[in-house]
């Protein structure tokens, strides 16, 4: 394969092959954001994609980033550790709580998550609050991206109406799908869909280790 320049994208060389056929389309969004804030910045809209391919074991699909300065990371839901906890992770977290009957919470960074193998992406990878850039601009390249892993032993948690469409790329009994976590959906069928015990039980059916979540 040829090599091709993605800077000043990060991620784990692994996915180059798989984002290579877009290539004009990240220069394109690329010199669209030029100069424009981002959330989070261009040069971490790929933060995700740090897990190397091979490692992937879960993904969490989601829809936007974080529209408040300081919250988006890369990681899809996340948030650094000394910032506000955001109505959506609170509400995953309480659903981590009830699914795991747990009390603790892990870091709202959600390191512990990615450093096993859960990749954390949104359907568009920045949020631009002059609008500058639609998220559909993100579609091809995230579509790809679920393609890609639905060819492997990846369990797709997909929330979000963004999110489900991406179903039918992944086998039908190791979809988890519910609605959004945020105030506006989570209370029409994201509490009580269960995504971590559920996630657990799809890897170890097939001999797979489960996610200390």
């Amino acid at each position: 394969m040829r090599m091709v320049d993605f800077s000043p994208v990060r991620f784990d060389q692994s996915w180059a092959k798989v984002l290579a056929p877009y290539e004009s389309e990240l220069k394109s969004i690329e010199k669209s954001l030029e100069g424009k804030i981002t959330y989070p910045s261009y040069e971490s809209a790929f933060r995700a994609l740090t897990i190397p391919l091979e490692k992937v074991r879960v993904v969490i699909f989601g829809q936007d980033p974080y529209p408040t300065p300081g919250n988006a990371t890369g990681f899809a839901f996340a948030v650094p550790a000394d910032v506000k906890i955001p109505a959506s992770l609170r509400n995953i977290f309480k659903e981590y709580q009830e699914d795991l009957g747990r009390n603790q919470m892990p870091s709202s960074d959600l390191s512990q998550w990615s450093n096993q193998g859960v990749l954390l992406l949104n359907r568009a990878l920045t949020y631009s609050p002059d609008g500058e850039l639609s998220s559909d601009d993100w579609i091809p390249i995230t579509n790809a991206i679920a393609q890609e892993l639905g060819e492997r032993d990846v369990v797709a948690i997909l929330w979000g109406n963004d999110a489900r469409n991406l179903r039918h790329y992944f086998r039908g009994n190791w979809v988890i799908e519910s609605a959004h976590p945020s105030p506006l959906s989570a209370y029409r069928g994201f509490f009580g869909s269960k995504p971590f015990s559920r996630t657990n039980e799809i890897l170890e059916k097939n001999n797979l280790p489960p996610i200390t979540w």
